[in-house]
């Protein structure tokens, strides 16, 4: 005769199984480390620590490949990043597994109408992998009215931000000749736009050369008129001091610099000192975020990932490295709640489906998750 199990091995038993399966339904997932907004765990954290010590303990020059096994844990996010342009995003998915970049911030060109179809294009990159991109665009005229019901119809739709918005250009080669772009940060609808953003906590990515004089003059007058709106300060390094950028997030608490490591590192205008900056990382832990710009003005896109780790290594601080990696941008992310439209078409899903949803509280990324992933 078979022996019974007692209620505590039944427990046991049953516990082991979950387990089980939801290793196997992981599995299936294919998910990459965290990329669902969770940060490391202190075990992990405790590994970065141990393998970074390693690694300057060997002395020279860590390889690319010795970077990221070692920061691999921190989920690093690339927060500006142009391959919705011509789907150059479907080429860079082997590389950024490969290099362990845990999100993407995906749009494609900057305030001009071929803006319209590069959005779209990182849309559809989102709905194919919803847990590896975040979707932003710019494909509309900020100086025409109607560009308020674009903005407000792509954040219920599901975008997370604005950007890149060519807020002022004057030197870039390509940014100043759009169609779209701002003579200032309070040019045209701007202002209306910052408001409306506010309401669903979207934050908004600006390009603005020269980083100085009357531009940023008029993205301080933004700032202090729009102080619930979160302005990113696209590649804020290019160009600009480590003493500017003290001063302006120094003033402004709404204001978070998009690092171009690239450009600090490796582009010899950027001066070749990237540890300049490092002690105003330390000032302002909670609001620097690390970039690619898909590698413009540099080698390649994957030089640029180069450069992100390269910086977290200047940092040596885990707990710093893992802020400025990850979680400075997925905070921005996940404090945008779940939009009318979204959660209209959740709860068509679960009338279709039989399936419920916890409604209570629901993020734009978890209802942007369960739609994509029920169009599959």
């Amino acid at each position: 005769m078979r022996k019974s199990l007692n209620p505590k091995q039944t427990s046991l038993a049953l516990l082991a199984v979950c387990c089980i399966i939801a290793i196997v339904w992981l599995n299936s997932k294919h998910y990459w480390p965290f990329e669902r907004g969770d940060t490391a765990s202190a075990n992990s954290m405790s590994e970065v620590t141990d393998r970074v010590t390693k690694l300057k303990q060997a002395g020279g020059t860590p390889t690319l490949e010795q970077l990221v096994d070692a920061f691999e844990p921190l989920g690093l996010i690339d927060v500006h990043n142009h391959d919705a342009s011509g789907s150059r995003y479907s080429s860079m998915l082997d590389f950024w597994k490969k290099d362990h970049i845990n999100r993407v911030v995906l749009f494609g060109d900057v305030s001009e109408p071929s803006a319209i179809s590069t959005d779209a294009a990182a849309w559809s990159a989102y709905q194919s992998y919803p847990e590896q991109f975040l979707p932003f665009f710019s494909g509309f005229d900020l100086h025409d009215q109607g560009s308020l019901d674009v903005i407000r119809n792509n954040l219920e739709q599901g975008y997370f931000g604005l950007g890149e918005i060519a807020a002022a250009s004057t030197f870039s080669p390509v940014v100043s000749r759009v169609a779209w772009k701002a003579s200032d940060p309070m040019d045209g609808f701007l202002p209306d736009i910052y408001e409306l953003i506010a309401t669903y906590k979207a934050p908004i990515l600006l390009h603005i050369d020269p980083p100085n004089g009357y531009p940023v003059l008029k993205l301080e007058e933004a700032l202090e008129a729009h102080p619930n709106t979160t302005f990113i300060f696209g590649h804020m390094n290019a160009y600009s001091s480590p003493e500017e950028i003290d001063r302006l997030l120094g003033k402004h608490s709404n204001l978070y610099a998009d690092f171009f490591a690239g450009f600090s590192v490796y582009n010899p205008e950027g001066g070749g000192h990237p540890e300049n900056f490092i002690p105003i990382m330390k000032k302002y832990p909670n609001r620097f975020m690390l970039s690619t710009d898909s590698g413009y003005g540099i080698e390649s896109e994957e030089q640029a990932i180069d450069a992100m780790y390269r910086i977290l290594y200047l940092l040596d601080d885990p707990e710093l490295a893992k802020k400025i990696a990850h979680d400075n941008m997925m905070e921005l992310i996940q404090v945008q709640p779940a939009t009318m439209t979204q959660l209209s078409a959740i709860q068509k899903l679960a009338a279709d489906s039989g399936k419920t949803y916890n409604y209570d509280q629901m993020s734009k990324l978890e209802a942007g998750e369960i739609l994509a992933n029920a169009e599959k």
